[in-house]
């Protein structure tokens, strides 16, 4: 079951036809995707996430290389992406305190609201004004004190060389 994907319609407020329609498949074989009993193609997974402004490779988790994986999972470094709007398209190894499955398509002041989540929006603001790389310490109140991460943040471009979001790598410092 793609949770995740429910979500993300439900919140859009989308029926399972508009997603079909806008991304050009069956209504009957997006269903399946979201149900997990079927699973896209690159080509229809790119269709719905371009139609839905997501990350592809929220379908294919599993075909992150391992050796990514290994390293980084249960690691102190956060990855994500996030599109022009601040929105979640992605992301992997997030703290305990949030679940992928509730990130994708939020802006972190939805998820929370403090200094941290408001310094985070303001660097990828600036990545996105500036289309230049920046790197800055940010401090989040988390359920286990609070934390703070070194943040490399950098802009993403498409095919065509267009801007279309942010990409994020934070790494807790020790305290």
């Amino acid at each position: 079951m793609r949770d995740w994907l429910i979500q993300l319609r439900k919140e859009r407020k989308l029926t399972q036809q508009q997603i079909a329609e806008g991304a050009h498949i069956d209504r009957a074989y997006y269903a399946q995707i979201e149900s997990g009993t079927r699973n896209p193609s690159m080509a229809v997974a790119s269709q719905i996430a371009s139609f839905l402004n997501i990350n592809t490779f929220l379908f294919f988790p599993e075909h992150l290389s391992e050796p990514f994986t290994t390293a980084l999972r249960n690691s102190p470094i956060i990855v994500a992406h996030c599109d022009l709007e601040l929105r979640y398209t992605w992301m992997f190894n997030p703290h305990p305190d949030f679940n992928t499955d509730v990130i994708i398509g939020k802006r972190d002041d939805e998820l929370d609201h403090n200094e941290g989540t408001i310094g985070l929006m303001k660097i990828k603001r600036k990545v996105i004004e500036t289309k230049k790389p920046i790197r800055q310490y940010v401090s989040f109140p988390l359920s286990d004190g609070l934390i703070t991460y070194d943040v490399f943040a950098q802009p993403i471009y498409n095919d065509g060389n267009q801007l279309i979001g942010v990409a994020t790598v934070s790494t807790e410092l020790l305290t």
